[in-house]
């Protein structure tokens, strides 16, 4: 949306090394990419990926994968070199977007799209794609996820047993999913409270 600030992610301590995030597993194991200096961005842990893929071990070969807030894209790019079919990566900062952009180029991937835009604008219209997963990690403390979600599920985005990653600030008391996803998975690392969900 045009003039609106974008909201920064929190510090999270443990994160990835400043300036670069890091593939664990799959066809680009131990890649590593460039993160651009963006103020507040918040890359997925390599501790808390691990967890993640772990959970996501059996669906995400040939899943269509949505990450909403791409950020650093360490979600999306993970998902790419586990065999996803293809990845659209959604980021409202034009430099983050431009490094995504870059660092699909740099892995030579021919099925990863990143859009230049606002998340929630995106899916607050009617969908033209449906997807398998879908990656809701949005900045903290802005109340972000729970309007996620709602307009992922009102606006028909998400195929009819789609598997949804949440990743929240671990003192959120807020966040509420639709009433047809079923909780699957749940952990609380530090100040990060990681849920997957699947929609029924």
């Amino acid at each position: 949306m045009r003039g609106r600030k974008k909201p920064t992610k929190s510090a999270n301590k443990g994160a990835a090394p400043s300036g670069q995030i890091r593939i664990i597993s799959g066809q680009h194991r131990g890649r590593k990419l460039p993160v651009h200096d963006v103020v507040g961005l918040r890359p997925t842990t390599d501790r808390v990926k691990e967890t993640v893929f772990n959970w996501l071990m059996m669906d995400v070969r040939d899943a269509k994968v949505l990450d909403c807030f791409a950020g650093a894209g360490s979600l999306s790019f993970e998902a790419l070199s586990r065999f996803a079919s293809h990845a659209t990566m959604v980021e409202l900062d034009n430099k983050a977007a431009q490094q995504l952009t870059a660092n699909a180029e740099l892995l030579k991937l021919d099925n990863a799209s990143i859009i230049n835009t606002d998340a929630l604008s995106l899916v607050g219209a009617a969908a033209t794609t449906q997807y398998d997963l879908v990656f809701v990690d949005p900045p903290f403390n802005k109340g972000l996820a729970s309007v996620c979600c709602e307009k992922l599920e009102a606006n028909a985005w998400l195929e009819s047993n789609a598997l949804i990653y949440v990743e929240v600030e671990s003192d959120n008391q807020d966040f509420s999913a639709p009433n047809n996803w079923q909780v699957l998975k749940e952990k609380k690392a530090g100040q990060v409270w990681c849920r997957l969900y699947q929609r029924k």
